[in-house]
């Protein structure tokens, strides 16, 4: 397993990564970055140790998990490329995302937006520019103040608890989950049919939508990123069960991927769970 964990002072972060029972390599991966506008004071005369506050900034988090697609080759180069382009993008505009106010929200959704079609290229590139090559899935949040920014491409998923109730904010961008919405399915056709699962969208393959979205989250709320190696074994009951009881993010983390790999663990498995403390 791999795992990390970011505290501060309103937000607790855990991620956890794990091969599963069934794989031999794990084609996933996941990044939680604090962004940090801040002035060093390095030495003063000043009394109050806390007269120089102000100049630190309010503080943003960058949450990305990423699963390479599985059966093509370089699925963990792809995932790992679209984790590392993410976070080098949002280093480079940290200054925006920082300056943020609700009347440029639209621009940081572009720019956010753009990052991912860049990285989209960047791997379409590296696999051959055959569309065929190496591919992920990217779900991924900033969270600034109380409002979280989502991107998501593929069928790994985003979920938030609030007051005890699991919200899916991602839609699976699978042929199932587009014929049902074209009415030409049943969900029980979807859940059936051995294409159902296919992607129809993906970063470095043939097609690639960017869905855009946002939540504002309250103290108690949990936000989690997951590929569908948690999905598929754990049921959106006992998610909500594990958020709700958990009493620190790593916890929260372990008792997720464990749950996975006792239901089955069929393939990697991936969580990053984020907790609103204050």
């Amino acid at each position: 397993m791999t795992a990390t964990a970011v505290a501060t002072a309103r937000v607790d972060a855990s991620g956890l990564t794990d091969v599963g029972r069934k794989r031999k390599q794990n084609e996933d991966h996941f990044v939680i970055v604090s962004l940090r506008k801040a002035a060093e004071v390095r030495q003063t005369s000043v009394a109050d140790p806390h007269a120089f506050d102000r100049l630190q900034g309010p503080e943003a988090m960058l949450f990305v998990v990423a699963d390479g697609v599985g059966g093509r080759a370089g699925g963990a180069v792809a995932s790992e490329t679209a984790v590392t382009s993410l976070v080098e993008f949002l280093a480079d505009a940290a200054g925006s995302v920082h300056d943020l106010d609700t009347d440029r929200e639209h621009e940081l959704l572009e720019q956010l937006e753009r990052a991912v079609r860049e990285t989209h290229q960047r791997i379409f590139v590296q696999g051959g520019g055959r569309g065929q090559g190496m591919a992920t899935t990217l779900t991924m949040a900033v969270l600034v103040g109380p409002r979280a920014y989502l991107l998501h491409v593929g069928d790994s998923r985003a979920f938030y608890l609030h007051k005890g109730a699991l919200k899916q904010l991602t839609r699976d961008q699978t042929t199932g989950e587009y014929m049902v919405d074209a009415g030409a399915w049943t969900e029980e056709q979807a859940r059936n049919a051995p294409t159902a699962s296919a992607l129809v969208s993906a970063l470095g393959g043939d097609d690639l939508t960017v869905a855009v979205g946002l939540v504002d989250l309250q103290p108690g709320d949990v936000l989690l990123l997951c590929t569908d190696g948690l999905t598929r074994h754990v049921s959106n009951e006992r998610i909500a069960e594990v958020l709700g009881h958990a009493t620190a993010a790593e916890s929260a983390c372990r008792d997720l991927v464990a749950d996975a790999l006792a239901g089955g663990g069929s393939d990697n498995v991936t969580v990053v769970v984020a907790r609103i403390t204050a």
